[in-house]
């Protein structure tokens, strides 16, 4: 089995979830190559929890919503191939318990303090962190990020991400109106 430094990275996978405050939850998974060119994307259609489920989950409905069901669900469609997962929702990490891939969260200034973080670092201009229990893939996100280009930004794919979405629930709203 070929080593992080041994293979270059032939995509990145950037995995978000949006609100919707009446139509619930959207995942988006945009899988980019190297040159950041769309290689291909998936969302998913609009994930609303009813009350039963607030209560039962309590905390842990989020990492439940974002991780488990919306970004395990996106991450596994995909045809192509990641060297890692970036996200920028911290209850997107769940997800890592069903990946073999390093999956990090991009901090923001307002980045979630609810949950459990692994390992936090810097990369590049961005602070990082893996999931609680995946400390070790520190190692792993830092050599494949060396292999990138300095061109590579990690945030700029959840805007496109978003933006796409929001395309995507036009098509929801009139459905959900009628």
């Amino acid at each position: 089995m070929p080593d992080a430094k041994s293979r270059t990275p032939a995509a990145l996978g950037f995995l978000t979830v949006t609100e919707h405050a009446e139509l619930g939850l959207f995942g988006g998974y945009l899988v980019l190559n190297t040159a950041g060119r769309p290689l291909e994307f998936h969302c998913t259609s609009p994930v609303k929890p009813n009350r039963a489920q607030e209560i039962l989950y309590g905390p842990t409905l989020r990492p439940y919503l974002f991780g488990e069901q919306i970004g395990q669900t996106l991450i596994s469609k995909a045809k192509n191939e990641v060297a890692m997962v970036c996200t920028d929702l911290a209850a997107c990490l769940a997800a890592r318990e069903f990946s073999e891939r390093p999956l990090l969260v991009i901090l923001g200034k307002d980045a979630d303090s609810e949950f459990a973080l692994g390992s936090r670092f810097k990369l590049g201009k961005n602070e990082v962190a893996t999931a609680a229990k995946f400390e070790s893939d520190e190692s792993s996100i830092r050599e494949i990020h060396a292999q990138l280009s300095d061109g590579i930004d990690l945030l700029e794919p959840f805007a496109r991400i978003r933006e796409a979405l929001e395309e995507a629930q036009k098509s929801v709203r009139p459905a959900a109106a009628a």
